[in-house]
């Protein structure tokens, strides 16, 4: 008799609820994903997003996962309708820089040359790096989703114990939501405002740090370009400031002077869900339900998607046994 598989429940429906969903389901898992929210009105629709590290901890952990979603973001790369190209793009630096941990494995790393380095500018390296159009990978995630049998829902979860409703293992990507999902006051907004524009003859991404660890960056995609941004700490607020606005595209400016003539197409603010460092660990409920937190990727989530996701699969594992016996047995 053929074995039945688990269910397993995925809260959330941004880029790591996706991710964490697809690599069960490539496992041989039941899947459904619920969610207040779905693309494309996510946090992730809004991200620029370019595969860097930014606002997560803790470093040694985001380098072991950003390496695995580098690794698959360049593989995509390759597949048409994913929205991913690897681009070569500069990080610049108005103090002397060291490099980076991940240095080691992206593509043509090297230090900037002097006519690299614009503006104020004192220090920077180049590097290549997936660049991910969210409008078009966020719609390719949700296809490949259902198309390994996935359901996604639309709903509003207010405890746990609804997910655990036909479901033994949780897997909690709710990122803000936790703070109401399960009391987690450590999980808190990093408030991020861009501007998307015309791509025109803008081609490479660009990314700058100031002394107050705010990036500014200018990230060509498919049809448009984003320009941003902001990093502000414990800001709630989904409405563009205008004196904002116009320090983005003076910041922008100063890195790609194109910048200056491009047609602005909308203003976007998004909330990044930080917490001092990614909360990435299996839980085991009195009732003996399972739940696999994965939240808290700041302002990362798209950059250290695949590999969460790995580790997902990882302690799924651990904790369904007989479903890994059956998969070895090819009874499922």
């Amino acid at each position: 008799m053929e074995e039945t598989k688990p269910m397993i429940t995925v809260i959330g429906c941004g880029v790591v609820g996706l991710s964490s969903a697809i690599m069960l389901l490539e496992a041989g898992y039941q899947v459904r994903v619920w969610a207040k929210d779905l693309p494309p009105h996510t946090t992730s629709n809004i991200a620029a997003a370019v595969w860097y590290p930014y606002k997560v901890a803790p470093e040694l952990k985001v380098a072991e996962w950003g390496q695995r979603s580098y690794i698959i973001f360049c593989e995509l790369a390759e597949q048409e309708g994913t929205g991913i190209k690897v681009l070569p793009g500069v990080e610049l630096f108005r103090e002397p820089a060291s490099d980076p941990v991940w240095a080691s494995y992206v593509r043509n790393f090297r230090r900037a040359l002097p006519h690299e380095i614009t503006g104020d500018y004192q220090d920077g390296y180049y590097f290549e790096s997936p660049v991910i159009d969210t409008g078009v990978y966020m719609a390719y995630l949700v296809q490949r989703c259902k198309s390994l049998g996935g359901q996604i829902e639309q709903r509003q979860i207010n405890s746990l114990s609804e997910a655990f409703q036909g479901s033994d293992i949780v897997i909690n990507c709710s990122g803000l939501g936790a703070r109401s999902l399960i009391g987690d006051k450590e999980v808190y907004p990093i408030r991020g405002q861009v501007i998307r524009v015309m791509r025109d003859s803008i081609k490479d991404f660009f990314v700058s740090a100031d002394n107050k660890g705010v990036a500014n960056y200018v990230i060509p995609r498919t049809n448009d370009c984003i320009l941003g941004g902001t990093a502000d700490v414990e800001n709630w607020s989904l409405e563009p400031d205008a004196a904002t606005a116009q320090r983005i595209l003076d910041d922008c400016t100063e890195l790609v002077p194109e910048v200056a003539q491009a047609n602005i197409l909308e203003h976007l603010v998004g909330l990044r869900p930080a917490r001092k460092a990614v909360r990435l660990e299996a839980e085991v409920l009195p009732d003996a339900g399972v739940v696999i937190h994965n939240y808290g990727h700041g302002g990362a989530g798209v950059t250290i998607s695949w590999g969460c996701a790995e580790q997902v699969l990882s302690m799924v594992k651990v904790f369904s046994p007989q479903q890994e016996l059956s998969l070895k047995q090819g009874k499922v």
